[in-house]
């Protein structure tokens, strides 16, 4: 029996190609839309695919290529797999999806503030959050209440303590959330340790940055002295992982402390949070340790917090909506 032989070339050809990509050009019939951006195989509906990346929650494997698709899923020998690929792209040339990027370069807008932040309080306290840490936030023009709706606003400063972002959420337990107009998520919602210390916690939102440090309050740690950083919303790579980009705010951060060495995600423990972390171990650079620490349980690290407190917020939005 004769070995198929591959050039380095053909090998980095079949590589490169995620599994989207693959399954759109030469599968279209296993390819199934789940939601959004996120679609599913018609053989394992447990196996998510997502900005370029993919991740099989059954069996707890993941990757980004067609390549480890075809090894890990389908039991395919390496050989077999770059055979696999190449084959099907030399009958057809694959179509790539790229992401655009879209950056605002105005001032932000913020609202207008309330006389008091007491529906503020009522409101992050009852999601588990700590009132010290609170109301160090509102002193330091982090946090504060929005006039007349009573919404809670989270600021973000650049490096001369400029306002260049804000989230605004209702603190009624509905489902409203928004940027205000001109914000730039390169300067989102963060607290830097009083200490200079060499690491950086990373989150999605500004609640669960917040869950995490009330956590290491409970835990007896020094809360302040943690550089805890906010993404702002869900990290969405590109469809061709290796052409992400580092998202804006984690860039900035990093480009702003050049002493960081280890990065903690902890991003959400569904599809896209788990997406999303993998992506991140991936194109960030070796020179920074990434650790993956998601909540224990839960969704995410609010979650978790309530979980440890005995709270369940979510009855209260039911009941309210």
């Amino acid at each position: 029996m004769v070995m198929a032989y591959y050039t380095p070339e053909e090998i980095k050809k079949a590589k490169e190609m995620d599994l989207y990509t693959y399954l759109d050009n030469y599968e279209p019939d296993e390819l199934v839309h789940f939601s959004r951006d996120t679609y599913m195989t018609k053989t394992h509906d447990s196996l998510k695919i997502s900005n370029g990346m993919w991740y099989w929650f059954s069996q707890g494997v993941g990757g980004k290529s067609a390549l480890e698709y075809l090894i890990k899923v389908r039991d395919y020998s390496f050989i077999q797999a770059v055979e696999t690929i190449l084959g099907y792209s030399k009958q057809k040339a694959p179509i790539r999806y790229q992401q655009n990027e879209k950056v605002k370069n105005i001032n932000v807008i913020l609202p207008k503030k309330a006389p008091n932040n007491d529906k503020v309080i009522k409101y992050l306290t009852g999601r588990g959050i700590d009132i010290d840490i609170i109301k160090e936030c509102i002193d330091n023009r982090l946090i504060y209440q929005q006039y007349p709706n009573n919404n809670v606003v989270f600021v973000g400063y650049d490096k001369n303590d400029f306002p260049r972002y804000a989230s605004i959420r209702a603190t009624n337990y509905s489902r409203f959330m928004q940027d205000a107009y001109g914000s730039h998520k390169a300067f989102s919602f963060k607290l830097d340790s009083l200490e200079n210390n060499n690491e950086v916690h990373l989150f999605e939102s500004a609640i669960d940055l917040l869950s995490y440090a009330t956590l290491l309050k409970m835990n007896n740690k020094e809360w302040y002295n943690t550089n805890l950083l906010s993404l702002s919303g869900v990290y969405q790579p590109a469809k061709k992982i290796d052409e992400s980009k580092i998202p804006l705010a984690l860039n900035y951060y990093l480009n702003q402390h050049q002493n960081i060495k280890k990065i903690y995600l902890h991003l959400d423990n569904d599809s896209a949070g788990r997406l999303a972390t993998t992506a991140l171990k991936t194109i960030l650079p070796k020179q920074y340790e990434v650790i993956d620490d998601p909540p224990k349980i839960g969704k995410d690290f609010n979650d978790f917090l309530c979980y440890k407190k005995g709270i369940n917020y979510k009855k209260n939005y039911e009941r309210v909506r």
